[in-house]
């Protein structure tokens, strides 16, 4: 287990943190392969119930005995409106009878059973714990530091980089607007469409780096080697590759939302509320261009809606009807094995480094903080 106070750059061989992509993709068949190759595996707590993230990290760990994480979502506030939920279940129906399913219900909770989590991981320490839609409690940071879990908050602007320092997390994983999935703003503005918000990733690590003194994991549109080496050259400690390993074999995303990723007929990413209520980066397809305009802010409740659809979509092999999360960078996705990617990233971040040394520029870059 390592301690909560070195820095992050030296929990792992490489400088490469495999996101943890919430639905699937993040199993602990992927997470293990990329922390036996030197880089730090996620599993994603988000959507699961207590006793499946308990046993995905009983897996996890007869996989490997290197460090490993868990990310959480962080509680939502409840204040979805109820009319607008109605609204948009209505502009559904269509695609329920098309794909021959019920639309979901709304009445879920929206803590994610963040405390029945944070339990487990008190009781059964893991190395790291990441977090996602907010920043936890003063209290709960220091209860992790006190049993040497290594503690990370996503952070998109400085001022949520400021809150994760003030409370005592360890390192921010700084997300850049090009990232696939949900962008993870500690507050949804329900006023903002969350299509033209959002910091690109270099900006964000400038204005983080000079806010703030923890390590920073960078995050979005990362595909290539000497892409983490201008990260690195910028100032973070690591960088976090979601759709990178997404098209992985070992990964639990579904096949049709692999192919998907170099389908000429995916052109293009856009920030949607479309599937969840929360804005997030996916392939524009038939259910994105017809239903984003109109998804209401409302997450997780849209979320749970229209979850039944997107499963009977994968089920029917249509990409047109899933959520085909990805980041900007999706057309670089090279499907190779986890162990083969890691190797390959490895190879070109040194490759980078060393043209940077020639050049006279940062060779090492984001050393520890």
């Amino acid at each position: 287990m390592p301690s909560a106070s070195i820095p992050f750059s030296d929990l792992t061989e490489h400088p490469i943190v495999q996101a943890p992509m919430a639905g699937g993709p993040s199993c602990p068949e992927l997470a293990g392969k990329v922390s036996e190759a030197g880089g730090m595996g996620f599993l994603a707590a988000g959507y699961k119930t207590p006793e499946a993230m308990y046993e995905e990290i009983k897996q996890l760990r007869g996989q490997t005995q290197r460090p490993f994480g868990v990310n959480l979502f962080m509680p939502q506030p409840d204040n979805a409106d109820a009319g607008a939920l109605e609204r948009y279940r209505a502009q559904l129906a269509g695609e329920a009878m098309w794909f021959e399913t019920e639309l979901g219900e709304t009445d879920h909770t929206t803590d994610d059973a963040y405390e029945a989590k944070l339990a487990i991981l008190f009781d059964d320490p893991v190395p790291v714990v990441s977090f996602t839609f907010g920043c936890p409690t003063r209290h709960v940071l220091e209860r992790f530091a006190r049993r040497g879990t290594y503690t990370v908050v996503t952070v998109t602007s400085a001022g949520e980089a400021e809150t994760a320092e003030f409370q005592g997390a360890d390192a921010v994983c700084v997300q850049g607007v090009e990232a696939g999935g949900h962008q993870s703003t500690h507050r949804d503005d329900p006023q903002a469409d969350g299509t033209g918000s959002g910091l690109g990733l270099l900006s964000l690590i400038t204005q983080v780096k000079e806010t703030v003194r923890l390590p920073v994991v960078a995050a979005g549109g990362l595909m290539r080697g000497k892409q983490i080496a201008a990260v690195l050259a910028a100032g973070a400690s690591a960088a976090q590759l979601g759709t990178a390993f997404l098209v992985c074999p070992e990964s639990g995303a579904d096949i049709v939302h692999k192919q998907a990723m170099t389908n000429p007929l995916f052109a293009r990413t856009e920030l949607t509320r479309a599937f969840t209520g929360r804005p997030g980066r996916a392939l524009v397809n038939r259910f994105l261009r017809e239903h984003g305009p109109y998804a209401p802010a409302a997450y997780p409740q849209v979320h749970h809606l229209t979850a039944p659809v997107r499963k009977a979509a994968a089920k029917a092999k249509d990409p047109q009807g899933m959520a085909l999360w990805a980041g900007q960078g999706h057309r670089l996705a090279r499907d190779l094995p986890a162990e083969q990617l890691m190797d390959v990233l490895v190879t070109e971040l040194a490759m980078a480094r060393e043209r940077l040394a020639k050049q006279g520029g940062t060779a090492a870059g984001g050393g520890p903080v």
